[in-house]
């Protein structure tokens, strides 16, 4: 891996939307890791609305560029908060795929609906 000469020591992008997220992001998950490798990046974050979509491309496209991909998403909320979840571990991968899984089911198809109450885990 090459280290850009303007990238800090252990850059890590954790906010990236893909083109699944709809008429927001341009570039597909593979191309974004392959930049971020090619930039130097320790890790990317593929946090696209409320959705694992492009995380199964990402996740070959790290391993072919040697970077670490973290799993999250973002959450555009009611309340106008803007939220971006990462998931460190499996258990907390497996809690934000259940999150999103229910704030898709309660809603109507292709759109989700979530407030500050619907983050609230214990």
């Amino acid at each position: 891996m090459v280290i850009s000469p303007e990238t800090p020591d252990g850059f890590a992008e954790l906010h990236v939307i893909s083109n699944y997220s709809f008429l927001r992001g341009a570039s597909h998950p593979e191309e974004l890791v392959a930049r971020a490798a090619q930039q130097g990046y320790r890790a990317i974050a593929i946090t696209d609305e409320c959705s694992f979509a492009g995380l199964a491309k990402a996740h070959v496209a790290a391993k072919t560029h040697d970077i670490q991909l973290i799993v999250g998403s973002e959450f555009q909320l009611e309340e106008g908060i803007k939220l971006v979840l990462l998931a460190p571990t499996r258990a907390a991968y497996g809690q934000l795929a259940a999150l999103i899984t229910r704030l898709r089911r309660q809603s109507p198809k292709g759109q989700y609906q979530a407030t500050l109450e619907d983050f609230r885990f214990g």
